[in-house]
């Protein structure tokens, strides 16, 4: 037969089914129905609408909940939680460490979290908690210029991310990558991590038994438990590290006390306004490129666990970590970034729905009205501080080790060599140097060494043909994984 079934979308002709037809009879529906269509336009551009993965309960073998969809209210709401608690250990850390308000970071990074998935249109699903990028600049600035400067630093920081991203969405990543392979991405995150090491043992030390308690903790859950328990190492460490230093009496509850008397139950954050320092730039600015490298590593990996392409959107997270970024410095927070705790739990439960991240968001906006319990986390002494900045620095460090691997960079080439190995003696040591009125810290000669050394370099030795050939050439030489065994 030539005819087939209509489709649901598709209307017969006639005057009955027509819907001109309707909407001149009845003109309330009409505008009723055009209100209906407006408002679910609205929603899917504000990433707000969701169909339902299945029958809501379930997720089928080898499928995954993509980030448009959703399981049921309730199941939703329960992997929302274990956003916030996936995030809860690493956001609190920077305010701790860097003397912020940890309830405002809180109110910030929820708040970020939300104009991040409105602006990605609920295409990327991420939560932007605090990034330990900004515990050197924050801490150099805040020894210089008080918190003020610091929130300026951080605003700076920001804005010049949001660029970034302005530039991406228009002319794409291949900019980015020709200023920053993975030579130049590795050295820089790398030096950020270990550049903080000084200020990890310096906590370390004022409570030696406390923060070993809390390392070993942090070391142990890591390899003793599977699942969420184990991605929480940090967390539980903390936890440990606190309850071995309230047992000592290391820890002072006078501020709980005062912030219940002072404020209740419910209360604002502390809002703080930022002061502007052009002698900061040299200190934030370079910070941008690790939040840069972690935005794109975010996508890519949500990209392959979900097989949706997510480049289109790419320009768009870092724009929105920018804002956030912005946002939270303008009043009082941290510089945020996109999270890879949270990975961890996606990858776990196999949902990446946006909507479960704007459960953990508003859950995170809620927390921070609570005067007491921002107190109860400010109490954490510097013993469990350091015991955990021990496990943490490193990592950092380690991760900008892990993208020379995974990108087989050739330091067998002088150029690789001599850049990493300048970059990272200046970042580690803490270089600084003062010129035009602005000081340039460790991160920001060593991003800056890093830069201009391995361009200039490459640059002379491709022109003079010396050197043995491109340095971002991959090495290809085999490894002991690659060889075969001895045993066939």
């Amino acid at each position: 037969m030539s005819s087939s079934a209509p489709r649901p979308d598709q209307h017969r002709s006639g005057p009955d089914s027509s819907p001109s037809s309707d909407s001149s009879r009845d003109p309330e529906a009409s505008r009723r129905t055009g209100e209906a269509t407006a408002e679910r336009g609205f929603l899917a551009r504000a990433g707000l609408s969701w169909s339902l993965h299945g029958d809501g309960r379930n997720v089928a073998a080898g499928a995954v909940v993509h980030p448009q969809q959703r399981l049921s209210w309730p199941r939703t709401i329960g992997i929302g939680a274990q956003h916030v608690v996936a995030m809860f250990g690493a956001t609190f850390l920077v305010p701790l460490i860097t003397g912020f308000p940890p309830s405002t970071t809180l109110f910030f990074s929820g708040l970020g979290t939300i104009l991040f998935l409105v602006i990605t249109r609920g295409l990327v699903p991420s939560y932007l908690g605090s990034s330990f990028a900004f515990i050197a600049p924050i801490s150099a600035a805040i020894g210089q210029y008080g918190p003020g400067g610091a929130l300026g630093g951080v605003v700076m920081a920001g804005a010049a991310l949001f660029l970034i991203g302005v530039i991406v969405q228009v002319a794409g990543t291949g900019w980015l990558s020709a200023l920053m392979p993975p030579l130049v991405t590795g050295t820089i995150v790398a030096l950020i991590g270990f550049n903080l090491a000084p200020a990890a043992k310096d906590n370390f030390m004022l409570a030696p038994t406390t923060a070993l308690v809390t390392l070993l903790a942090i070391i142990l859950t890591s390899v003793l438990f599977r699942g969420i328990l184990g991605r929480l190492s940090i967390l539980v460490g903390v936890v440990i590290g606190y309850l071995t230093a309230v047992v000592r009496g290391e820890v002072d509850f006078s501020a709980i006390s005062a912030a219940w008397e002072a404020e209740g139950l419910l209360g604002l954050p502390q809002f703080h306004a930022p002061e502007f320092h052009v002698s900061l730039i040299g200190l934030f600015v370079p910070v941008i490129l690790v939040l840069v490298a972690e935005n794109i590593g975010h996508v890519k990996s949500v990209a392959l666990m979900t097989g949706q392409d997510l480049d289109p959107v790419l320009g768009r997270t870092i724009m929105s970590d920018g804002l956030a970024t912005i946002l939270a410095g303008s009043g009082g927070g941290s510089g945020t970034t996109t999270y890879a705790e949270n990975i961890g739990v996606m990858a776990a439960t196999k949902v990446y729905s946006t909507a479960a991240y704007w459960v953990a968001a508003i859950v995170a906006l809620l927390l921070s009205f609570f005067p007491v319990f921002g107190a109860a986390i400010a109490t954490v002494p510097p013993g469990v501080l350091g015991g955990a900045a021990t496990v943490l620095y490193g990592m950092i460090g380690m991760l900008g080790v892990r993208i020379w691997v995974q990108n087989r960079v050739d330091f067998s080439h002088p150029v690789n060599l001599t850049t990493a190995a300048v970059a990272m003696i200046i970042g580690i040591a803490d270089y600084t140097w003062d010129a035009f009125g602005i000081q340039f810290a460790g991160i920001a000669l060593g991003t800056a060494a890093t830069l201009v050394v391995f361009h200039g370099m490459r640059g002379i030795a491709l022109w003079r043909g010396t050197a043995g050939g491109d340095p971002l050439t991959p090495d290809r030489a085999s490894t002991p994984h690659d060889q075969a065994s001895p045993l066939g």
